[in-house]
């Protein structure tokens, strides 16, 4: 076949393509046997399961959904990392002059993000109770736990604590104010998000940990593996 002949079928395909209308040439979805198309099925699924969490949706409940998130993040995070590595921080050095009125003098082991998660956990969870909290959480906290066995304990209680305070939060309760050291003084719901943000941001930097050491964080992973306790008792 001629340049020229090549040139003219070129031609005529991307006229072709230009008139086409829009959506003409992109495939269709196999339908269903309903005759609707999967997506528009997965939309009114997605519609009716809001539908139902909607009918008996409370601020607790709402709180604790996005709890047990981050309680999978955070606690399969420190399953991960083996022993070995508890005792590793990204870097050595003080803070100096860029160091807060809160927390240690130098970047947090591992060991110490995941005491510090769990004790702050307690001292929240004690705040929306109405009792006192832990003290100094910020550095460590009075918990004598040590030990790569005995933290993974303590973390997992500290969820079980606080899921069971988030789920008190009700319509009637939740602009009730709250006093203590820590994130207050705040409203019932304000600590509650507190609570959550929390978690996620000390998730972050153990997720950073990991992968500084060649791990991939289980909720990254194609297949996240189930905690190796849960549900906690």
């Amino acid at each position: 076949m001629s340049r020229s002949a090549i040139a003219m079928m070129v031609f005529g395909l991307v006229a072709t393509l230009g008139a086409a209308p829009r959506g003409a040439l992109t495939p269709r979805l196999r339908s269903e046997p309903s005759g609707q198309t999967r997506g528009s099925t997965d939309a009114r699924q997605q519609k009716a399961a809001a539908a139902e969490l909607s009918r008996e949706e409370t601020p607790g409940r709402a709180f604790v959904r996005q709890w047990g998130n981050q309680e999978y993040e955070v606690r399969s995070a420190a399953e991960a990392m083996p022993a070995d590595k508890w005792d590793y921080r990204p870097a050595a050095g003080m803070f100096k002059n860029e160091k807060s009125e809160s927390g240690p003098a130098e970047v947090r082991k591992f060991a110490e993000q995941v005491k510090h998660v769990a004790c702050s956990n307690f001292a929240f969870a004690a705040e929306l109770d109405g009792t006192p909290p832990p003290e100094a959480c910020d550095k460590g906290g009075p918990s004598t736990a040590h030990t790569r066995a005995e933290l993974l304990v303590y973390l997992r209680d500290s969820f079980v604590a606080l899921r069971k305070s988030l789920s008190a939060v009700t319509a009637e309760n939740m602009y009730d104010s709250i006093e203590g050291p820590y994130a207050g003084p705040n409203t019932r719901i304000g600590l509650a998000a507190v609570c959550v943000w929390h978690a996620a941001d000390h998730y972050g930097q153990m997720a950073l940990y990991l992968r500084l050491n060649g791990i991939v964080p289980p909720a990254s992973r194609p297949n996240p593996p189930e905690l190796k306790d849960f549900p906690a008792q």
